[in-house]
């Protein structure tokens, strides 16, 4: 365990070397591109405006309450969808510098989450400008999600709840890419399996329809709701949208992925402590 522990703290110092890495994944991708990174921007900007004028039409929900709702699900849906699928392949990607450079493994895990969190970063931008276009009807206190849905609070100083959500998020990158990265590079089933599930979870996290059309179709207490809860994915969706669109916080949504946070990296932490040694091997 204290050999775990100091290829984490070791990996988390050497920022500069994972920095870098993740910073040139990035460059490395749109190499020769126009535009560059900003496909990211652009990519994210079509599909939220596409399925957002699409669904508030089937949902019968106003554009521009639903389209800040639709395009910060994808946003944050995109980072942890990232950290899951990305994540799973870390080390297996990584093989030749595994090989040849005598990093700790925990720089791999970061290169991953680092590269996420700059492509979250593309991403906000789409969600500036949407904010900018409908800062008006996010700040009005009592806004409606979908007709017959609760009241939300509207804009105010808790967007800055934002900062320590996303904070959170880059802590569960952490361990998902560590945990999942060591199992993958073990049995090479598990990132299939990873793809096809996450298709699953998708539709059932409520990122391309709202919470409150659930209430509104089942009413409240239905069992169907349990499901929901016990989906751990809406909770990690929810703590940063709820800030960044002005809805209802919910604390207990912050207890379950802290509950997360300890779980995962204990877990995390027991697999760096029996398996770091044949990871090279491994690969």
């Amino acid at each position: 365990m204290a050999r775990a522990m100091r290829d984490i703290r070791e990996g988390a110092a050497a920022r500069q070397l994972w920095g870098h890495l993740g910073w040139q994944d990035i460059k490395q991708r749109y190499r020769r591109s126009v535009i560059g990174p900003l496909w990211i921007t652009l990519s994210m900007g079509v599909t939220a405006a596409g399925l957002g004028l699409l669904y508030s039409q089937l949902f019968g929900i106003e554009v521009q309450t639903f389209l800040p709702y639709l395009t910060v699900g994808f946003i944050v849906w995109g980072f942890i969808l990232g950290c899951l699928t990305e994540g799973s392949d870390t080390f297996v990607a990584n093989e030749g510098l595994i090989k040849h450079v005598p990093a700790p493994l925990t720089v791999y895990a970061l290169r991953t989450v680092w590269r996420q969190t700059l492509m979250l970063a593309h991403n906000m931008l789409v969600y500036l400008v949407v904010l900018a276009l409908f800062f008006g009807p996010l700040s009005t206190p009592g806004y409606l999600l979908s007709p017959h849905g609760a009241p939300q609070p509207g804009l105010s100083w808790s967007v800055l709840l934002a900062i320590p959500a996303f904070a959170l998020l880059a802590v569960n990158g952490g361990w998902v890419t560590l945990l999942f990265g060591i199992i993958s590079t073990r049995y090479r089933d598990i990132p299939q399996v990873i793809n096809a599930l996450t298709q699953l979870l998708f539709y059932a996290t409520p990122i391309v329809w709202p919470v409150d059309i659930l209430t509104t179709k089942l009413g409240p207490g239905d069992w169907k709701h349990l499901i929901l809860e016990l989906n751990p994915l809406y909770h990690f969706v929810q703590i940063l949208r709820a800030p960044l669109i002005g809805s209802t916080q919910s604390w207990h949504h912050w207890a379950v992925v802290g509950g997360f946070t300890v779980v995962g990296w204990t877990l995390a932490l027991l697999a760096m402590r029996n398996y770091r040694a044949r990871i090279s091997y491994w690969v």
